[in-house]
């Protein structure tokens, strides 16, 4: 055996020499030499046999130094690469791959992309990149410059009442708490509600900064009105008030930290004085904020007051809504929200065919139409009204069947678009309503389904006369 054939072989193989150095040295039988490398007794004897002629060189593989069955051509992989730095040095391996395939004709993996970008020099692995350093960020000079902004979903009451949202709003300056509010769920109407209270409390503040949820930024700008702005990002542009979005949470780290806080200590303060509402809570957070302030506030560098009280002009109660422009029809009708709404046939109104105008939903759950800065009067078309099963039939012997069709469209979805609480019902439990289907499948699933029933309840009344 020649020392320098053990360098080509690997651990399986140098595994594999012992056994079938000790069959040729007849101190192990083929029989147990294959069960030991979970080979056949042929296969075994065919080793030897290499062995034998060859040294320890024969038990490796005899496909080693050799390119493989697969190896890419070398002429494929170098107009790949030319193709790469020419026209997608800035791409990465997936879209590069993409374009390869679609602009080209090169099928080629993706993993073989990467590997030919990354032997260029035109891509680094995560792995060898170097890690993103986020340095500390001073804090504003003066109270009201900056306000963060988040919502909390935790249960706050503990096992007392369900889980809710905390609306928290602090200030970067001085890291006092400004305003919570408890609601059901993080929605725009919530905002609205709870940038009302700090702007009474305190006024306006200079900016706002968030994250990236829908309610403060257009995640969709083509398929949102208004040019991808959110209805949020509207109140606060009338208000003069900016709007900032953080592309991660360790950017508004300020509020971050403030929930753990709050998750820790005013749950047991609510647990402590037995508060398991939502009203109770956000009449008992006034004074959690005095305690809190007291405790963690910070005084701030500069002793100017930044916020700003409202002009006479502003109208919380009309900046503070969701606004839609609608479509007068020919008709004199505007749909919002699968309501029809008809205006009154007036010289003014007919002006306003084919014109748009704004729909204003308020949180209370009103709505009002304005055109030109007055509130036009209307008249409701509900699609979704109320079925009275009296005016439907005078049959006691349907009134079985009536039970079943209005559980079946009850199961149905047909709630309001709209997020405004009074209309969806947040954070109460759904009163059972018999609603009318809006669309002309729906209807025909509703026949079908009446059809069904009475067909059945036909069938079994007849097999009872019968017996």
């Amino acid at each position: 055996m020649q020392p320098t054939d053990l360098v080509t072989l690997n651990m399986r193989e140098l595994d594999r020499l012992k056994v079938i150095q000790a069959v040729v040295d007849r101190m192990l039988k083929p029989g147990l030499a294959a069960e030991r490398l979970h080979l056949t007794v042929r296969q075994v004897e065919r080793l030897v046999l290499r062995y034998k002629q060859a040294g320890a060189g024969g038990v490796g593989s005899a496909a080693r130094g050799r390119p493989g069955n697969r190896k890419l051509d070398e002429a494929t992989a170098y107009r790949a690469l030319i193709l790469i730095r020419d026209r997608y040095a800035d791409f990465g391996p997936t879209l590069a791959c993409e374009k390869l395939r679609e602009c080209h004709g090169l099928t080629l993996s993706k993993e073989t992309v990467r590997h030919l970008m990354t032997d260029a020099g035109l891509w680094i692995p995560r792995k060898q990149r170097p890690p993103k350093i986020h340095q500390p960020r001073n804090r504003r000079s003066c109270l009201g410059e900056l306000i963060q902004i988040d919502g909390s979903d935790h249960r706050w009451f503990e096992d007392r009442a369900p889980a809710c949202t905390l609306l928290v709003f602090i200030d970067d300056a001085t890291s006092r708490l400004m305003t919570l509010r408890f609601t059901a769920t993080e929605s725009t109407f919530s905002y609205f509600e709870a940038t009302r209270q700090y702007i009474e409390a305190h006024g306006k503040p200079v900016a706002l900064y968030s994250d990236r949820a829908s309610v403060f930024h257009c995640n969709k700008p083509a398929s949102t009105p208004g040019k991808g702005v959110t209805q949020y990002g509207r109140a606060l542009y009338e208000l003069n008030v900016d709007t900032l979005c953080a592309n991660s949470s360790q950017a508004k780290g300020r509020v971050e930290r403030a929930n753990l806080t709050l998750q820790d200590r005013l749950v047991k303060e609510l647990r402590l004085r037995k508060i398991d509402t939502k009203e109770a809570a956000n009449a008992y957070a006034p004074h959690f904020i005095a305690d809190f302030n007291g405790r963690f506030g910070k005084a701030p560098r500069s002793a100017f007051n930044a916020h700003r009280p409202l002009r006479d002009d502003e109208d919380l109660d009309l900046i503070l809504t969701c606004r839609v422009s609608r479509c007068v029809s020919a008709t004199l009708t505007v749909q919002y929200d699968r309501v029809m709404y008809l205006l009154d046939d007036t010289p003014l109104n007919r002006g306003l065919i084919h014109h748009y105008l704004d729909v204003l939903e308020y949180p209370d759950g009103r709505i009002e139409i304005r055109a030109n800065g007055s509130a036009l009067t209307y008249r409701q078309y509900d699609r979704l009204s109320d079925i009275d099963q009296g005016a439907v039939v005078d049959n006691k012997r349907l009134g079985h069947v009536l039970e079943v069709a209005q559980q079946v469209q009850m199961e149905r979805d047909n709630r309001r678009i709209s997020g405004s609480p009074s209309r969806t019902n947040q954070g109460e439990p759904v009163k059972p309503k018999m609603r009318a289907n809006n669309t002309r499948k729906q209807r025909a699933l509703t026949q079908a389904d009446l059809n069904g029933i009475i067909l059945r309840t036909a069938e079994l009344r007849a097999a009872a006369v019968g017996k």
